[in-house]
């Protein structure tokens, strides 16, 4: 099923240059029109009553501060409600933006879920730091509320190494003043886990083996060199090995699934990623991010079997082709 000719085009909202570039293909190829818009840089009138799309995907990351793009982060929230607002289907809309956007939030629901997660604590202020992690297993990390690919994470082994990093006015709360203390899980082979769903249902999964010393990692793709530099997205899994990493498709138990999913329809991801970790020192199963922003594995053909970006679109045209009415 193709979108009609004579239908709005479907708008595709991204900040990051090279992500998209396999979805954006995909559309080329299907002859859907698609119209563009850089999240770094836009605007729009509250007073707007027409729209020129009916459909509107969200692919901005919370990671845009770390290319200095920090601006779109906040406004990307209100630009998704004035849209839903005027009745644009928002894939990914401005539920699924908050719960990308706020760890914290994402304990809170993994909680009321009573999912496992790696014990943590909310704090406000660098003060804090110590006194929230009073009743913390060390290794600990702080974590920054608005983060995006590991960025935000500092690993402190003992309570003195933390307070010294306090006391030193080390101690970073991102963008919005919010961080995490939080337990270190030590992965039980090196690897952690990334369920990736639509619809908030299961697509597929990979398993990354790491060093398990790294935060500075984007388990979906493996999309840094050694150098710590980004790769063109779908290079990634093949120079993965060449930078000690590996990535294979598996498939994860029923009780996994049952809970991702449960997860993505309660925060209202449309398209997203779920990871998780086995804790190495008893077994215990730990959920610890929670991602709207899915780039799907790097040469996935190779990887899981087939290319996830029909799937996508797939989906993109059906959620085109509603009738007004019907849009959600």
């Amino acid at each position: 099923m193709s979108l009609n000719k004579t239908e709005k085009p479907v708008a595709v909202y991204y900040e990051h240059p090279d992500w998209f570039r396999p979805l954006f293909s995909e559309f080329e190829t299907r002859g859907i029109p698609v119209v563009k818009y850089d999240a770094a840089r836009h605007h729009f009138d509250p007073a707007q009553k027409e729209l020129p799309f009916n459909v509107f995907f969200n692919r901005m990351s919370p990671s845009a501060y770390l290319r200095n793009n920090s601006q779109a982060i906040f406004y990307t929230a209100s630009l998704l409600s004035f849209l839903e607002s005027r009745g644009v289907r928002v894939i990914n809309g401005s539920k699924a933006w908050k719960y990308e956007t706020s760890k914290a939030l994402q304990l809170s629901l993994l909680e009321t879920l009573g999912l496992p997660y790696p014990k943590a604590v909310v704090f406000n202020h660098a003060s804090q730091a110590v006194a929230a992690s009073r009743d913390l297993r060390f290794p600990i990390v702080v974590k920054a509320n608005i983060g995006g690919s590991g960025a935000g994470i500092v690993r402190f082994n003992s309570k003195e190494e933390l307070e010294t990093a306090v006391n030193a006015g080390e101690i970073d709360l991102g963008l919005d003043h919010t961080a995490l203390v939080q337990e270190f899980i030590p992965a039980r082979g090196g690897n952690i886990h990334r369920v990736e769903t639509l619809e908030g249902k299961y697509l597929y999964a990979i398993k990354v083996f790491t060093s398990g010393e790294s935060f500075n990692l984007c388990p979906a793709d493996i999309c840094q060199t050694t150098s710590g530099g980004e790769l063109v997205r779908n290079a990634c899994a093949v120079d993965a090995p060449k930078n000690g990493l590996k990535v294979e498709a598996f498939t994860p138990t029923q009780e996994i699934i049952d809970a991702v999913e449960n997860i993505m329809q309660s925060s209202g991801i449309d398209v997203g990623g779920i990871e998780y970790i086995i804790d190495d020192r008893d077994g215990q199963l730990y959920y610890y991010d929670i991602n709207a922003l899915s780039n799907f594995v790097a040469d996935a053909v190779n990887v899981i079997g087939f290319d996830p970006h029909k799937s996508l679109v797939n989906f993109i045209e059906r959620e085109a082709n509603l009738k007004p009415e019907e849009i959600r």
